[in-house]
C-alpha cells in the first residue's frame, strides 16, 4: 500500500509484520523488496476474475467499484476523464510490471501497469496482528492504493519519483511519506463521497482512522525495536495518518490533500 516497514521475513510473527516493521525501521518502501527472481504462485486478474463465492474478494470488488463513481465525478468537474486501475488478487506471488510482488509486501499499486495488487491475506493481518478489524479498515485500504493510482494520473507520482532520484536518504523518505498521507487523504475524499451516498453506517470511519493509527511508522518501529526514528519515516507517524485522513473525510476535495505545501507534523 505503500504500506510500511535488517530482519529475516518469516518466523513467529508471520512474514508480512516483519516485512512492514523492516520498511518502517529501514526507511525502504515496500516495493524496492520486490523481486523480480521468483516466479508467480497464483494470479487472478480484474473485477471478473475474482474467487467464486468469495464474499471477502467480492467486498474488495465493490468497494473498488465504488471509487471508480467517486473518482469519475471529481475528474469530470476537472474536465478530465478518470480511467479506473484493474485490480489484482493474488495468493503468495504474482507478476507486476513493477517486478513480482509478494504477500510479504501487502498492498501496493504499480505506477508503471496502473493496477492495484491485493493479497487478501493481508486483511488477516490487518484484523489479528494490528488490531484494526471491520469492513472500512479494508474499504480504506483499497482506497488508499486508489489514491496511488489517482497520483499517478495527476503526474504527482512522477514528480515525486523525480525528487526522490536527486535527493540523499532523509529526504527521499520525507518525500515518499508525503506521498503516502496524500494518498491516505485521497483514501478520504472517497470515504466523504460514500458517506453522502449512504453507504457507510455509524462507526465506519472510525475503522478507517483506527487502521490508519495501527500502521503509523512510529507504532511499527515501537514494535520492532521500542524507540522512534523519525527521519526514516516512509508513511508517516500514526497522527498524521490519521489527520490526513480525517481531513479527507472531512473536505472531500483534491485541494485540501496537499501534503507537498503543509506541515506533516
Amino acid at each position: 500500500m505503500g504500506m510500511g516497514v535488517g530482519l529475516p521475513v518469516g518466523g513467529g510473527i508471520g512474514g508480512l509484520v516483519l516485512l512492514l516493521l523492516f520498511s518502517a525501521l529501514t526507511g525502504t518502501n515496500p516495493l524496492d523488496l520486490i523481486s523480480s527472481s521468483s516466479a508467480p504462485q497464483d494470479q487472478t486478474v480484474g473485477t471478473t476474475g475474482l474467487r467464486d463465492k468469495d464474499p471477502q474478494a467480492e467486498f474488495i470488488s465493490v468497494v473498488l467499484a465504488d471509487t471508480e463513481e467517486t473518482w469519475r465525478e471529481i475528474f469530470r468537474k476537472r474536465g478530465e476523464a478518470y480511467v479506473p486501475p484493474v485490480l489484482v488478487l493474488f495468493d503468495g506471488a504474482t507478476q507486476s510490471a513493477c517486478g513480482v510482488g509478494r504477500s510479504e509486501v501487502g498492498p501496493f499499486y504499480c505506477p508503471t501497469d496502473r493496477k492495484v495488487y491485493l493479497d487478501l491475506s493481508f486483511f488477516r493481518e490487518l484484523d489479528q496482528r494490528f488490531g484494526a478489524p471491520g469492513d472500512f479498515a479494508q474499504a480504506y485500504v483499497v482506497a488508499h492504493e486508489v489514491g496511488h493510482h489517482v497520483q499517478n494520473m495527476l503526474g504527482i507520482s512522477e514528480k515525486v519519483t523525480a525528487a526522490r532520484s536527486n535527493a540523499d536518504d532523509r529526504q527521499a523518505n520525507a518525500w515518499s511519506m508525503r506521498l503516502e498521507l496524500q494518498a491516505d487523504c485521497y483514501a478520504g475524499v472517497w470515504g466523504h463521497y460514500a458517506a453522502q451516498r449512504g453507504l457507510l453506517e455509524p462507526g465506519d470511519a472510525e475503522e478507517g482512522l483506527n487502521a490508519a493509527a495501527a500502521i503509523g511508522d512510529d507504532r511499527l518501529q515501537r514494535m520492532a525495536r521500542g524507540h522512534v526514528i523519525p527521519e526514516s519515516f516512509t508513511h508517516g507517524s500514526s497522527a498524521d495518518r490519521v489527520r490526513w485522513l480525517r481531513r479527507g473525510l472531512d473536505n472531500g476535495t483534491i485541494e485540501a490533500c496537499d501534503t507537498f505545501s503543509s506541515r506533516t507534523n
